[in-house]
């Protein structure tokens, strides 16, 4: 077994991710990357654990797919989210989401199903994406080499319980054009996120408390968090206070 397959098993086994569950990865590889791991090494260590489950990872390109430049292409535009989500958009997944800004690709046995209908939804986030949809599945987040604070599927609360403060109105829609893998040319009406300064980590103290666990990798640090916890956690907290997720 190499590094990088000792690492991931010692990672998800820490809350016994199932072989047959949904793990979403958001990542940074360039300390580890100086640490000898590689990019292609760690993803196939986590489709080698998740033989009979599903890997998903954000691909995202709200910087570059905007509307002076309005086309999203599943196969050719890259993703602005880390190079392991590149090497694994490119080379391992077999779908992808159709959405502008906040595209997931995927592999495994419920990929299809999860990134199917994402641009049924006219906001970054909706109930139809991807981190909607697991929401029924046994569904991990792997934060590695970086923090919540990249933790995607808070936004999927913000968007349900408050889209008033979190989601631009209908009248600042922007129009897209989304190209599916088979050539279909899809319009495509976003509501984008308005700016706010979040403070994801104050959700970590009850996340801890609910089993989040944590750790590093010479020095990199990793979290992983059942998304059930997460969704109870946040959800909890905006119906509390609809602004629970600013600074």
């Amino acid at each position: 077994m190499n590094r990088e397959s000792l690492v991931v098993n010692k990672i998800l086994l820490a809350l016994a991710v199932p072989t047959d569950g949904v793990l979403v990865v958001h990542s940074a590889m360039q300390a580890l990357s100086r640490h000898g791991f590689k990019a292609e090494g760690i993803i196939e260590s986590l489709i080698e654990y998740l033989h009979r489950g599903t890997l998903l990872m954000p691909t995202m390109s709200w910087r570059t797919v905007v509307p002076s430049n309005p086309v999203f292409d599943e196969l050719e535009t890259p993703s602005q989210t880390g190079v392991l989500s590149e090497i694994f958009r490119t080379s391992y997944s077999t779908a992808r989401s159709l959405h502008p800004t906040h595209s997931v690709a995927g592999w495994g046995r419920d990929a299809a199903v999860l990134l199917a209908s994402h641009h049924m939804g006219t906001t970054p986030v909706p109930a139809s994406s991807p981190y909607g949809l697991i929401r029924d599945y046994p569904s991990y987040i792997l934060l590695l080499g970086v923090g919540i604070e990249m933790c995607t599927a808070i936004h999927h609360a913000e968007e349900v319980i408050a889209p008033d403060i979190y989601v631009k109105p209908p009248s600042d829609s922007e129009y897209y054009e989304l190209k599916a893998r088979d050539g279909r040319i899809i319009p495509y009406q976003l509501r984008r996120h308005p700016r706010l300064q979040r403070r994801f980590d104050k959700f970590v103290p009850p996340l801890l408390a609910a089993g989040m666990q944590c750790g590093d990798i010479e020095g990199v640090p990793w979290s992983l968090i059942r998304v059930s916890d997460l969704m109870r956690v946040t959800f909890s907290a905006l119906l509390v206070d609809r602004k629970a997720t600013l600074g």
